[in-house]
């Protein structure tokens, strides 16, 4: 019996060895990125809203109101589906013209469905949250598939971008198999602090990264300018939560002034970006992905338009739906709310189908393609 007990303790402790050393592969596997350190995470740990071990919001943001529990929102998320999550039918679209540049000397932009879009300058073409992987989420099998119909571009279409944009490090906005495909050939690409970390270690030039603080500028000629400013967020693509910054991002051209908002909780902070900056030809905002289980970190539709009119934006652009189901809601009522919203408010709103072109002041589609 002694001897069978050894031989069963030697198995155990070898599976759980193997265990191991399996885990350790798998979350140390490049699609996870890295975390900052010398003298980027040195320059982390000096910002203003570093405390704690971490990056913080300007206002106290618990990832879920007092009394829900992480496992209530996993059991809901799982068995609460509503049964128009994901779409009947595939999604209409338009073929967009990727390469070139605007044909006026307006700003064109081309949304590809969640929070991916092209913008279209005089001499520049600005790539934002680029995600073109059928799941936002570290391996293919795993996670929300893109709705049918959304697969209209692939990562391979895009030649020579001059700016990429990632506004934080989320999987549906910073997609590992896109990046490798799209940012070697880009010029330039802007980003938040500790962003960076992951770029390096995907083998991109660390000459063509700029990472931004929160209010602070670069200046790309050409008559671009982007200023990183606060959003109501976390970022995290391991265990470690918020050791890379989450940005919304100023993009100011020579006639021009776009809000690109990536992913934010509604907050006081809209205001005071629409006193330092705005008013703004348009603003892009996040819709949908929203729930009351997770209300400080994503906005529901109604305060979207709220956020809109904070910014002094003279028109509203609503993104982040129409291409993942990442919450419990029915797939188109985030568009439909914000429309609501936006008439009772009395702000313009715009809903380009997934690939057609928005002229900022002259072509504002406003169908209800959905």
């Amino acid at each position: 019996m002694g001897k069978l007990a050894k031989i069963l303790n030697m198995l155990v402790l070898s599976l759980l060895i193997i265990l191991t050393l399996v885990v350790l592969l798998i979350v140390n596997l490049p699609v996870f990125g890295a975390l900052p350190k010398g003298e980027r995470f040195t320059k982390i740990k000096r910002l203003n809203n570093y405390r704690d071990g971490q990056l913080q919001n300007e206002s106290i943001t618990p990832m879920q109101p007092e009394g829900v529990s992480f496992y209530t929102i996993l059991k809901a998320f799982f068995f609460e589906k509503h049964p128009d999550k994901i779409p009947i039918h595939p999604l209409q679209f338009v073929r967009p013209d990727l390469n070139g540049f605007s044909s006026t000397s307006r700003p064109e932009i081309i949304w590809f469905g969640h929070s991916s879009y092209l913008i279209k300058l005089e001499n520049s073409r600005i790539l934002v949250d680029p995600v073109f992987s059928r799941t936002p989420s570290p391996f293919s099998f795993i996670g929300s598939k893109a709705f049918p119909g959304t697969d209209f571009v692939k990562a391979e279409d895009f030649k020579d971008i001059d700016v990429i944009v990632i506004t934080h490090d989320h999987y549906d906005h910073l997609d590992y198999p896109t990046i490798l495909k799209i940012a070697p050939k880009a010029k330039k690409i802007v980003t938040s602090i500790g962003v960076g970390s992951h770029l390096e270690r995907w083998g991109i030039a660390a000459d063509k990264v700029i990472e931004l603080t929160w209010n602070a500028s670069c200046n790309l000629g050409n008559g671009i300018e982007f200023t990183a400013v606060p959003a109501r967020h976390f970022t995290g693509r391991k265990f470690k939560r918020n050791q890379t910054l989450w940005s919304a991002f100023v993009l100011k051209t020579k006639y021009y002034k776009l809000f690109l908002g990536g992913d934010s909780g509604y907050d006081k902070h809209f205001a005071k970006i629409g006193e330092a900056h705005g008013p703004f030809d348009l603003a892009l905002l996040e819709c949908g992905q929203y729930n009351a289980y997770w209300p400080y970190i994503h906005m529901f539709p109604e305060e979207t338009v709220q956020a809109a009119i904070d910014l002094k934006a003279k028109v509203l652009m609503p993104v982040h739906w129409a291409k993942f189901a990442l919450a419990m809601h029915p797939w188109s009522e985030p568009v439909t709310r914000v429309v609501t919203a936006s008439v009772e408010q009395k702000l313009p709103v715009i809903t380009p189908k997934p690939g057609e072109t928005v002229i900022i002041g002259e072509d504002f589609p406003q169908s209800k393609w959905w």
